[in-house]
């Protein structure tokens, strides 16, 4: 299988399967010299780790990482990069394999069971091998990592979306995100959204979500104007993330329905520099940052593992129904929050790279 590396300069090749004795990945072309310690990586882990509110699978994942290679200590004492790859490991400590006996032989609807046997002629059914959610914990790992090559720059991510409920901007206030189990920057639609996914879960089904990320900081000039757009590796990075069905960029969508007036980000002098007065385009123009922040949505599908029957068929050719038991996320969107941010990082750290390559700072 290949195309298990993301990324040019700053690169992260990940390995092993939701099922499989550990996972990780190796993070490469790093720059020496920049503080690493496992508690660095391990605070952002937290965030996406399953098992820590009844709105998310209780699978019981420590989430532990190991840093096994590309750091050593400095003069002074302080663990930092070496400027050689970096191995990060998760060890997987709660795989029920079991759950997936009764399935093994049968596609489940809106899964990768189907097409991953059609190309390689074998599939891990013990929850979808390579293709399960799972593998995202390493980004999440990798992401840690390239937030230390972005210092100065600032990723937040918040869901502002839970099936049809949407926040109210009036009532957006980042301190919120940390408050609640869903991320969400309302008080008030975090509450109505407990009540809504508790009624979503009590019957087995799933939601789908919105997530918004805003990158603040960024440097004017990262991202280039033809096939290495800024906007464009972070749409293919969003759209790399497990049931992810779309991406948009700013106003997104949006702008189809209004007029060229309301879209433009006109320009002014303030103190002598230049000033958007508005973001529509969030942060890119022509591929390339313009200094004000990023802002990147993406859509999520209702998780696919219901327990409601469907109809299906089997890899025999019959046709039948399948259950998909086991634990599993109500709403995949909330836990995609951090696995988002890391992304959103990696693609900055990358950029930010072959910024300096090109024009020399």
């Amino acid at each position: 299988m290949s195309h298990n590396t993301f990324g040019h300069l700053f690169r992260m090749t990940t390995f092993g399967e939701s099922h499989g004795p550990a996972i990780g990945c190796v993070v490469d072309g790093c720059p020496a010299l920049l503080p690493l310690t496992e508690a660095d990586i391990q605070g952002f882990m937290d965030k996406r780790r399953p098992g820590q509110s009844k709105y998310t699978t209780q699978r019981r994942e420590p989430d532990q990482v190991k840093i096994l290679s590309g750091v050593f200590e400095d003069e002074a004492g302080t663990q930092v990069t070496t400027g050689t790859p970096i191995c990060l490991m998760i060890e997987n400590v709660d795989q029920r394999s079991k759950d997936y006996s009764d399935i093994k032989d049968k596609f489940r609807p809106g899964h990768a069971d189907f097409t991953y046997l059609e190309k390689y002629g074998i599939r891990d059914y013990r929850g979808g091998g390579r293709s399960s959610a799972r593998e995202t914990a390493t980004r999440v790992a990798a992401g840690a990592v390239a937030r230390r090559v972005i210092a100065g720059m600032t990723v937040r991510g918040a869901l502002v979306q839970m099936g049809p409920h949407k926040v109210s901007r009036a009532n957006w206030d980042w301190g919120q995100v940390e408050q609640n189990p869903f991320f969400c920057p309302d008080a008030k639609a975090a509450e109505q959204w407990a009540d809504y996914l508790d009624g979503v879960r009590k019957s087995g089904s799933s939601c789908g979500a919105v997530i918004e990320l805003v990158a603040s900081g960024v440097p004017t000039g990262l991202g280039a104007p033809i096939y290495g757009k800024l906007d464009q590796d972070m749409a293919s990075a969003m759209m790399s993330i497990n049931a992810v069905k779309g991406v948009e960029i700013g106003n997104g969508f949006g702008a189809a329905a209004i007029s060229g007036e309301e879209n433009a980000d006109e320009i002014r002098m303030v103190d002598g520099e230049r000033q958007f007065q508005s973001n529509h385009a969030g942060g890119v123009l022509g591929g390339i940052s313009t200094g004000q922040d990023v802002v990147v949505r993406f859509a999520v599908k209702p998780t696919s593992s219901i327990l409601a029957p469907r109809k299906t068929v089997d890899r025999f050719g019959e046709d039948t129904e399948i259950v998909t038991k086991g634990r599993h996320d109500p709403c995949v969107g909330i836990r995609a929050v951090p696995v988002g941010e890391a992304m959103m990082a990696l693609v900055f750290a990358d950029h930010l790279l072959r910024h300096r390559a090109q024009a020399g700072s």
